[in-house]
């Protein structure tokens, strides 16, 4: 075995290691246009959504002595015949509601 081989190993087993590493970071979180989507399609049983946004950065949410990584969203639903805002918290892991505040 010569140290060409090695360090060529080596240097092949680093890389790989490196882009398994980098693509796991990447989908760690989803991204804020699904996390709408979830939360959209949650908001559809109390009416019709006639707009919608969310913040593409995900930040920082501590409840309950829980730290989460959120996306902030708005959401306007027609009820009974009247339009409502309301405003959410999504967990950026999980797309699960976290909080739902009246605008």
């Amino acid at each position: 075995m010569n140290w060409k081989s090695v360090l060529l190993g080596v240097g092949a087993g680093f890389a790989a290691g490196y882009f398994a590493a980098t693509k796991l970071q990447e989908h760690r979180h989803l991204s804020s246009e699904r996390a709408l989507k979830l939360a959209k399609e949650a908001f559809m049983e109390k009416g019709e959504v006639t707009g919608s946004w969310v913040h593409m950065v995900p930040e920082s949410y501590e409840k309950f002595d829980l730290t989460y990584e959120v996306y902030r969203g708005g959401i306007t639903v027609v009820i009974d015949g009247e339009q409502e805002r309301f405003e959410f918290l999504t967990d950026a892991k999980t797309g699960s509601i976290l909080e739902v505040i009246p605008a």
